[in-house]
């Protein structure tokens, strides 16, 4: 999710707002009766074709990412995301990405989440910093599902911790 904002502009250290898709419950999900608690870990997909450089990123510019999904970092892949990113608002070195995605999560929990964030990504901060995501929706066992996801940068990998509650 890093490297997908750099694609678009010298935004070198953004981060991006997340939704994930994961084809498999993570084995470390924790029902609390009306939610769960659970953590992946995110490794970004590079598109083909993708860059590192180009112009800086201007209001009205959107991209999209892909990533797969882990359990632990290196461990067993559990799925994939996508989101798609909208440029809202520049100054100076900063910028604002309004992030959409969604999450499909099977095999127990499983069903779907939406998520969103607006998220400020400064092109002079090499290690950005831990931000949430808003769990807007859900359907199947996130059915009602409201929350969020904390999303940290972790090397090679984003982690990603998921506080839903269902009802």
């Amino acid at each position: 999710m890093i490297r997908s904002f750099r694609r678009i502009g010298a935004l070198g250290a953004c981060t991006v707002a997340a939704a994930a898709l994961a084809t498999a419950a993570p084995a470390t999900a924790h029902d609390e009766g009306d939610g769960f608690e659970f953590t992946l870990y995110a490794k970004e997909v590079p598109a083909p074709g993708a860059s590192e450089s180009g112009p800086a990123p201007k209001v009205g510019d959107t991209f999209t990412f892909a990533d797969d999904l882990y359990k632990t970092k290196g461990g067993a892949k559990v799925g994939r995301d996508g989101a798609i990113c909208a440029v809202v608002r520049t100054s100076g070195d900063q910028s604002d990405a309004n992030c959409i995605g969604t999450f499909v999560l099977n095999g127990g929990p499983g069903g779907q989440l939406t998520a969103q964030a607006l998220t400020t990504f400064d092109a002079t901060n090499q290690q950005p910093a831990a931000f949430d995501v808003a769990v807007t929706g859900g359907s199947g066992d996130f059915k009602n599902a409201h929350g969020y996801i904390r999303v940290t940068p972790d090397g090679d990998f984003e982690r990603m911790d998921f506080h839903i509650t269902t009802r």
